[in-house]
């Protein structure tokens, strides 16, 4: 048994987290600020994560083998993190973003279209760090999150005040209702309603997750390995938003019509006229075997179309 804390952890994945961690015989306490309780038999404490004094005082004295940080999204708060926990955890994993990979970000090494982005494309041991950013302002936060991702890595990996690994996960489906980020939704509504799905000319492909290989690989990261350093998480296979369509489509029993953006304006959530997808090596050397993102896919399909149908409770 092992004590765990995750930050976070009060929906999707997260939840899952917990649940899984328990039912693995640790001991789990969950840090969120009140409005979600945990799963039964997880110890809450509540308190925001960026007030640091309110952090010391529900802490007390309390120590972990483990932190799981599921809502680190800035510099400043991993550097909260580090004031807080050095002393009280001999390891710390924080759930990052294939975001960080995207060109469209920062001003990245191109890499060819055919290469499956590795974990030193973005090495936080070098990134730059700037905490004098607006970061507090919750609008500038989420226009910057994959920038915010990057420094708070940074951050975390060059404090030494614990072993440090970060888990760039992939973009995150399955789950129906419980996906809470609405992208997958968006696409069945849509399909539903036969309104026109906005592509771009060229699709490229990116990498997905079930949310449930998501927290068996954070329950692994935390409590089954010592790795240190960014880790990429995505299931095995190139997907595009056609292939998310067809899957929906297949479900639901409806075609999708296709609208093909022009050169530089938007298109919806999962179409990509840039290349950063990720390359799971890493993590397969370490000893993780992963999932077919083609065989869990329909399933995923199967999970929203029954969310977007279900009676409002």
């Amino acid at each position: 048994m092992q004590r765990i804390c995750v930050i976070g952890g009060s929906r999707y994945f997260g939840k899952l987290l917990v649940q899984r961690l328990q039912a693995a015989g640790h001991q789990v306490t969950v840090i969120n600020r009140g409005s979600t309780p945990p799963p039964p038999g997880a110890e809450h404490l509540v308190a925001d994560r960026d007030d640091e004094d309110a952090l010391l005082a529900v802490l007390g004295t309390r120590t972990f083998d483990v932190v799981v940080d599921q809502v680190c999204y800035t510099p400043v708060q991993a550097e909260t993190a580090v004031r807080v926990f050095s002393g009280r955890t001999r390891r710390y994993v924080m759930t990052s973003t294939i975001e960080v990979y995207d060109p469209a970000t920062a001003a990245l090494p191109a890499v060819a279209q055919d290469t499956p982005v590795p974990e030193e494309h973005v090495d936080p041991a070098v990134w730059r760090v700037r905490t004098d950013l607006p970061w507090h302002d919750e609008a500038y936060r989420d226009t910057h999150y994959a920038e915010g991702k990057r420094q708070a890595e940074a951050v975390l990996t060059r404090a030494g005040a614990f072993a440090f690994a970060s888990v760039r996960s992939a973009h995150v489906l399955g789950g129906g209702a419980r996906e809470f980020t609405g992208r997958l939704a968006y696409y069945t509504e849509r399909l539903a309603r036969g309104a026109e799905i906005s592509v771009h000319a060229r699709e490229l492909p990116t990498v997905f997750i079930h949310y449930e290989e998501l927290a068996d690989l954070l329950l692994w990261a935390a409590t089954a390995t010592g790795f240190t350093g960014p880790l990429n998480a995505c299931s095995d296979g190139l997907t595009d938003v056609r292939d998310l369509a067809a899957a929906l489509a297949a479900e639901s029993g409806r075609q999708p019509v296709y609208r093909t953006v022009a050169e530089g304006e938007p298109a919806g959530p999962f179409s990509f006229d840039r290349h950063y997808a990720m390359s799971n090596s890493r993590a397969k050397e370490l000893g993780y075997a992963f999932s077919r993102a083609a065989d869990w896919l329909p399933r995923a399909a199967a999970e929203s179309v029954a969310a977007s149908t279900a009676p409002a409770a």
